[in-house]
Parts: C-alpha cells; structure tokens; sequence
C-alpha cells in the first residue's frame, strides 16, 4: 500500500534498537511512541521478548492506523500496544519512562513529497528535534546522516541529554529518498555540511538519548564522527 511506509531493512533496524535499548532493559517501561505507523516493528519485538510493559503508540496515518490495531487484535497484544489514531504533539503529556520513534526525517524544501508524513522539514531534523524538546528521561530514535545530524545532536545537549548508546546501520537510498526533489535537496544539504553520503548510501543512527541525570557515558563525539563518515 503506497500510502503507508513500507521498508522492511529500516522497519527491522528500528525494531532491534528497540530491543536492545528499552525491551531487555526495562521489560515493564510504560513508554510513548511517535508515529508508530503499521507498528510492525513494535509488534515483532514484543512478539520476541518477554516484556510487561504498555507502549502508547501515535500515529495519523488513518489507513496505518487501522493495519496496526487489526495486527495488534491478531496477536493478542492489546494491552501491551495501544495506537491512536492522532499526533502525540497534540495530545495531554503522557508519563513515561521511554519515548521512542522513527520520526519522519526527509528533507524538502516543503511538504509536497510522495508521502508527505515522511516530511521532516527543511533539514530533516526539525521532527527529531522536536521530540528531543518534550523532556522525557530517555529517548530512542532513529538519525539519519543526511538530515543534519549534527544539529539533532547539539539540539540534544542544549536539553540536557548525552549519548547513552548506537548503533548504525548503512542503508541505500531508497523510494522516498530517491523522489528528485528530494535527492537534489539532499545534495544542496550535503554543500553546507549538512548532509552526509556516499555514492548512493547513507548511515541510519539508532541512539538511546538519556538526560545526564541517567546515562554513565556520553557517547556524543563518538556518535558524530561515526554518522559524520561518509
């Protein structure tokens, strides 16, 4: 379906982080999804993992929204993964130990894209940034070099977070990335060192962000040299 996200290498990448950084952690985190989309990525990891805990997902795609709680029924996961079919910016603050998210980090010079809820702004960061100006203890989601990451980065300093762990994960440039419009903002990015890659290759970041009150190492310079490579 054209109109809901579909990479299944990203989608799988998304779900490890999850794993690794919240799952086998904190098997009964209460956390808070942004943009959750066909929540198959949620939905494998709780389907490997023993884990207790509820995750409150937000999602505005109407047609992902439905493909996900007619998954989540299916596997009887209804009380461990609750979507709602609207933007977790717009709702009341939820409490929770984790926010996690795949935001949407394409950039354009507008929205006007082959699926404009994969918009991340002008620079791809502004979503990510977002999220990272909520206040929640810890933070999972995924960075892409070519979406200025080093502002995501610094952003995430500014709002008292350090770099708990990453990991990264080469991907090709794919359907929504290669859009020419994209692909040619992308490159005017990469002239002002806002955008890193190679050829036709990018690095997707997974990072567990934790406010300096949580984390025991601040893998921050490591993590910007490593995204910054290409």
């Amino acid at each position: 379906m054209k109109d809901i996200f579909f990479c299944p290498e990203e989608s799988n990448f998304y779900s490890n982080c999850l794993e690794n950084f919240v799952l086998r952690n904190s098997s009964d985190a209460e956390c808070v999804e942004f943009g959750s989309g066909d929540g198959s990525p949620v939905i494998s990891s709780l389907l490997r993992n023993k884990f207790e805990g509820v995750i409150h997902g937000f999602e505005l795609n109407d047609s992902a929204c439905k493909v996900a709680n007619s998954t989540i029924d299916e596997y009887n996961l209804t009380e461990k993964y609750v979507i709602s079919n609207s933007s977790l910016f717009e709702s009341s603050h939820l409490e929770a130990d984790y926010l996690v998210a795949n935001p949407p980090y394409l950039p354009a010079p507008d929205e006007d894209i082959y699926m404009p809820l994969l918009f991340g702004g002008v620079d791809g960061a502004s979503i990510t940034n977002e999220l990272l100006s909520l206040g929640y203890e810890n933070v999972v989601v995924l960075v892409s070099s070519y979406s200025n990451p080093k502002s995501t980065i610094d952003h995430a300093k500014e709002n008292g977070y350090s770099v708990s762990n990453f990991t990264i994960l080469p991907l090709k440039f794919g359907y929504y990335s290669s859009e020419p419009k994209v692909k040619k903002h992308i490159e005017e990015l990469r002239k002002h060192k806002m955008a890193f890659y190679s050829g036709d290759y990018y690095f997707l970041a997974g990072v567990l962000f934790q406010k300096d009150s949580a984390r025991e190492v601040d893998l921050s310079n490591e993590l910007t040299q490593a995204i910054t490579s290409l």
